[in-house]
């Protein structure tokens, strides 16, 4: 059974992101990381060579699938600073209807600027997102 590509590894978080070409996104990268510490209570760790995590859960699937990934995570890519929300973005629509400018994916939010969203909402999109993985997974809060 094949592995998930994106392993947790020891790279250095710090490095990888001021070594972000991109001033603004740098900034926002920077900032996205006090934030999701504080309110995972976890320390950052890459994940892959582009994704910073916090946290882990154990998943299985139906099929026999299983492994770890990151409770909480964002990439500062080039077209936009990628948050990973786990647990489905529907159970935070009205909360996404308060946030500003973004576009979501399968787990992924997409913010081009961290002025283009209400901070103070994002915040709550992370920590319900975070409390409902832990819930979900039974995990002990940090």
């Amino acid at each position: 059974m094949a592995e998930n590509k994106t392993q947790r590894n020891d790279g250095d978080v710090r490095a990888y992101l001021e070594s972000v070409s991109n001033r603004r996104r740098r900034e926002d990268a920077l900032a996205l990381l006090a934030i999701m510490e504080e309110l995972t209570g976890e320390p950052a760790e890459m994940w892959g060579a582009s994704i910073v995590g916090f946290g882990s859960y154990h998943y299985k699937y139906k099929s026999g699938r299983e492994g770890e990934f990151m409770l909480a995570g964002f990439a500062p890519r080039k077209q936009a600073l990628t948050l990973y929300i786990m647990g489905g973005h529907e159970r935070h629509a009205a909360l996404y209807a308060q946030l500003g400018k973004y576009r979501t994916g399968k787990s992924c939010l997409y913010i081009n600027k961290l002025a283009d969203v209400d901070i103070e909402v994002l915040r709550k999109i992370i920590s319900a997102s975070v409390r409902y993985m832990r819930a979900a997974n039974h995990i002990a809060e940090a």
